[in-house]
């Protein structure tokens, strides 16, 4: 292994993975596992922004998002499991550190993006069934696209900050990474230097990137639920609901585990917990996204009937 000096100071030049090395029995049956949930995620979301695209009649703005939403879900799950996956089946869970540090990036750049994105389809859908009569000129295609670039933007800037304080650190201990990927906590726990400003950073902005529109997200949700509630319609308010409920599963599941990751003091990292959780956010999230928000939801299933055909949905949907 490599190392770099500098002011009496030594930092490794790449780091070790233990996530795969820290598993001692079942390697073969979390590779197959691992990689049937990525095929499932990759080929869903690939299909939901065909059929988004070719189909006129869900160029609105809840399918918008929901196109963005499979495109960072097909990004999200690409960034960590080639690598888990690499490195469970050749047992060498090495990465240099600008590899690292790409990685973090865009793993922090589509967790802070997603939930944003999350938030700009929950106010569609508030602003869909609370306010039906404005719902057109309140969700044009202009404030979608700004809704999305908005998501986007703060992503990318929530990654730069907490890419430049953590590779501005120096690792001269260890290198041993106790996870399965680059994250923010386990880099921070390795480190040398002093990282206060760094758990400070992670605390504060976390509030805006995480906090906030998970807040945002519960109570549009819950408008929305009241407003079904008041409908006189009891077979649809009960449908509804339901997907709201579903909604609200995934929205809770990414939000409570990128919470619970990003948003506490890293003096309370755990090797088992904190792989585990990272799974969930980084893997079971993605690939739980289409099959809630979009394959059960009759307009995407009739397009892809007209897509590909009647006969081959016709016993599996």
């Amino acid at each position: 292994m490599t190392l770099l000096s500098s002011e009496n100071q030594t930092s490794f030049t790449e780091f070790i993975l233990l996530g795969s090395i820290n598993i001692k029995q079942g390697k073969t049956f979390l590779f197959v596992f691992f990689f049937i949930l990525y095929t499932i995620c990759f080929l869903g979301n690939l299909f939901i922004i065909t059929v988004v695209l070719l189909n006129q009649t869900l160029h609105t703005s809840m399918y918008f998002f929901l196109g963005n939403l499979s495109f960072l879900d097909i990004c999200y799950i690409s960034v960590t499991v080639p690598k888990m996956l690499a490195d469970l089946w050749t047992e060498s869970p090495s990465i240099s550190f600008l590899g690292c540090a790409a990685q973090m990036y865009f793993l922090i750049t589509l967790v802070g993006t997603e939930g944003f994105l999350l938030a700009s389809m929950a106010l569609d859908r508030y602003f869909a069934i609370c306010r039906p009569l404005a719902y057109t000129s309140l969700m044009n295609k202009w404030i979608c696209l700004q809704l999305a670039v908005i998501s986007w933007t703060c992503g990318f800037l929530n990654a730069s900050l907490h890419t430049a304080l953590t590779f501005h650190l120096f690792f001269c201990q260890s290198n041993r990474i106790n996870h399965f990927f680059c994250d923010i906590p386990p880099l921070l726990s390795i480190s040398c230097s002093d990282t206060s400003v760094n758990e400070v950073a992670l605390l504060t902005v976390g509030v805006f990137v995480g906090l906030s529109p998970f807040f945002f997200t519960l109570v549009s949700y819950a408008f929305i639920v009241h407003a079904i509630l008041s409908n006189q319609q009891k077979g649809l308010s009960h449908k509804a609901i339901s997907t709201c409920i579903s909604h609200l599963t995934v929205v809770i599941l990414f939000y409570g585990s990128s919470i619970f990751t990003y948003v506490r003091p890293t003096s309370s990292y755990s090797l088992e917990r904190d792989q585990l959780v990272g799974v969930l956010y980084s893997v079971l999230t993605p690939t739980l996204n289409p099959l809630i928000y979009s394959l059960r939801n009759k307009e995407v299933k009739l397009a892809m009937r007209k897509l590909i055909g009647a006969g081959s949905f016709s016993c599996g949907i």
